[in-house]
């Protein structure tokens, strides 16, 4: 049997199911929600209506009349990096095994950007949200958190209204230092930017603290204005200009594109990675063991800090009375490639 829609009356509704298939507006919500109420016969001439129709449930409507959502949004301050889609990938994993589902906005390095998706997000009635947010103010998520939406940060401190997941990027300069240093590397050079970037200064402040440790050894910091190919590559130009003596033998870069940039504009100018100056990025982005020389990286456990910031979203959601506020900070470890010899 073939049915054609009326043209200008719209989407069909639940009552055209109902008065199509002969049931109440009842049995149509059971067959949607609760199909095991509802017998066998019922169920399947309820669904050849539906498929009549061409009915679509209005899922927005629905969580309006129930006053919540199984549906969980992460704002992503940017997509471009393999870092956030791992996060991605875990937040979606932990949700799955609460039968949630996940809605994704890319902020893309913008804060006004940033503050749209949660207004709709927070206008959509979600459960909850997961925001891994640009190096700025969090007044926006502060707010959409007082007003009654449970709100996780990733890759960021949490504080008394919300939790966070963080990777120890200290710890990450730090292991990015040593390798060098146990390499044999005595003059190195720490270069990312800018410095206003917490994940920046961190990662210097490793690299800091392994120099401090290591007799002989200095360290150059040169503060770039983005931490981006285009950046290495201006930092590769200004290196290879120098003379032998004055270049470093070790480079801790505070992202794999700025140690990608680097390590090519040295390669043209016959400068040799890892011979003559080794090389280590961070983030361990997927692009990392693709490139013409293989980047040694620092890995961020990406997955991992998504599956937890979704644990502790659901733990927020299903038991608000025994949830306590807390950040959560993961260890990073080394890739070693053969950017720095391996």
């Amino acid at each position: 049997m073939s049915t054609t829609v009326t043209a200008g009356r719209g989407r069909p509704a639940m009552k055209d199911v109902a008065a199509r298939a002969r049931v109440s507006l009842g049995t149509v919500s059971n067959v949607l929600n609760n199909p095991a109420l509802v017998s066998e016969a019922t169920r399947e001439r309820v669904e050849q209506a539906i498929a009549e129709l061409g009915f679509v449930r209005n899922d927005a409507a629905r969580r309006l009349a129930a006053g919540h959502s199984n549906t969980v949004g992460f704002v992503v301050v940017d997509l471009g990096n393999s870092f956030f889609l791992d996060i991605t990938r875990g937040i979606e994993a932990g949700l799955d095994e609460q039968s949630r589902r996940l809605v994704l906005a890319n902020s893309d390095v913008d804060f006004e950007k940033q503050s749209a998706h949660l207004s709709l997000f927070e206008e959509s009635q979600l459960s909850g949200m997961i925001l891994a947010p640009l190096d700025a103010p969090l007044d926006a998520a502060a707010a959409v958190r007082a007003r009654g939406t449970p709100l996780v940060l990733v890759n960021w401190p949490g504080d008394d209204a919300s939790c966070g997941v963080v990777n120890d990027d200290e710890h990450g300069g730090y292991i990015a230092a040593r390798h060098l240093i146990e390499r044999g590397r005595t003059r190195l050079l720490f270069s990312g930017g800018p410095f206003s970037l917490r994940a920046v200064t961190d990662r210097l402040r490793g690299t800091q603290r392994a120099v401090a440790e290591s007799p002989g050894v200095g360290l150059e910091i040169i503060e770039t204005e983005r931490i981006t190919v285009r950046g290495g590559t201006a930092l590769g130009d200004e290196l290879a200009a120098r003379s032998p003596r004055e270049r470093p033998d070790g480079l801790v870069a505070a992202a794999d594109a700025l140690a990608a940039g680097a390590i090519h504009s040295l390669q043209l100018a016959g400068i040799d990675v890892p011979g003559d100056i080794a090389v280590i990025g961070h983030d361990n982005n997927h692009f990392a063991h693709d490139t013409a020389v293989p980047i040694t990286s620092v890995a961020q456990p990406g997955h991992d800090m998504g599956l937890t910031a979704a644990a502790l979203l659901l733990e927020e959601i299903l038991t608000p009375d025994e949830h306590t506020h807390r950040t959560v900070t993961m260890q990073p470890s080394l890739v070693v490639r053969a950017s720095s010899g391996g």
